[in-house]
């Protein structure tokens, strides 16, 4: 049992040793850990850090792409070299290391595919009364969108199994934590979250410029994430609202033309069948929405085969090497 620590870092070198000398060397049931880094376009010393302090994978980008992208083209190096289980975790050392152990347990169990840390967000002296506030709330938007009881949904502190990462698809271009978690639940994985640690912080957050930008990307995601997994049940939300208004000026207009006064209320009646037509092409375009998922599901599966026959290429060249290897040393 193979198990990858992957770290995405952006100009980082300040705090990445520290991040680094704080993950476990040793997990009773992983017979390896190894160690991956996501440079994305950073500018400072964080590659020689990285290397110098021994990782053993480092995945570069030579502008910065974001969040999303590193995290994906760290799920798909980690992939590639043979990790059973993949720990996303933090350069800043936001999350207690010793606690990866939690995260791995219930998929070691067989008990879960993702697992998320649930950070103590109440005690964190470093979250304002805001933001403490917009945590839960963002998590219980979440909930619903996803199926899921996930308690925090915005923490980066996760780990994954080897089928569930094979499955993960991330399109937006701001964060992973909250697309994947929507896409977890929709798909019927096996998520769960355990109660983990945070250590002091010792830099500011470099995902979001203001309290305004965070509420906005993180409603927009959301959003997203939910036309791309339920569209059906989204456009017949919204269709049937102007469905509805137009039902109720329509019998406003049968009342007054039951009393004899409906020429006086045409109006009403050009509005209503106007409210009824939108509310019924929204639906019909949530129909259409609806079969471009379907079509979307088809190509994840197709996505999956691929990365799950890159993952067996990537082993049997692993072995083979392993196997020359060996065989150079017993003809010496």
């Amino acid at each position: 049992m193979k198990l990858i620590i992957q770290i995405p870092c952006y100009n980082e070198a300040s705090t990445l040793t520290i991040a680094l000398d704080a993950l476990p060397k040793h997990i009773d049931g992983i017979d390896e850990i190894e160690y991956l880094i996501i440079n994305d376009g950073s500018r400072d010393d964080t590659v020689q850090v990285a290397k110098d302090w021994g990782v053993n994978y480092v995945v570069s980008f030579p502008e910065n792409k974001g969040l999303a992208k590193g995290f994906m083209a760290g799920i798909d190096a980690c992939i590639r070299n043979g990790a059973d289980i993949i720990v996303n975790t933090d350069a800043d050392n936001q999350y207690c290391g010793d606690d990866i152990e939690k995260l791995v347990r219930p998929i070691l169990e067989e008990k879960a595919e993702i697992v998320i840390g649930e950070r103590p967000i109440d005690s964190i002296e470093d979250f304002s009364p805001l933001k403490k506030k917009l945590q839960h709330l963002g998590s219980f938007v979440v909930r619903i969108a996803s199926a899921t009881d996930i308690p925090d949904a915005p923490s980066g502190f996760r780990a994954f199994s080897k089928d569930a990462a094979m499955h993960l698809n991330v399109v937006n271009q701001y964060t992973y934590t909250l697309e994947t978690i929507v896409q977890a639940g929709r798909n019927r994985m096996a998520i769960t979250s355990v109660p983990i640690r945070t250590n002091p912080e010792l830099r500011k957050s470099r995902l979001f410029h203001s309290m305004g930008s965070y509420i906005k990307k993180s409603m927009l995601t959301i959003i997203r994430a939910f036309l791309m997994y339920r569209p059906l049940t989204f456009f017949s939300i919204c269709g049937l609202i102007p469905f509805a208004l137009g039902t109720v000026y329509i019998i406003r207009f049968l009342v007054f033309f039951a009393r004899g006064n409906g020429a006086g209320h045409t109006q009403s009646l050009v509005f209503a069948t106007m409210l009824i037509i939108i509310g019924f092409m929204t639906f019909i375009l949530g129909l259409q929405a609806d079969i471009i998922a379907a079509n979307r599901k088809i190509l994840e599966d197709v996505q999956y085969r691929i990365r799950r026959m890159e993952a067996d290429n990537s082993a049997a060249l692993r072995k083979e090497k392993e196997d020359d290897k060996s065989g150079g040393a017993k003809r010496k």
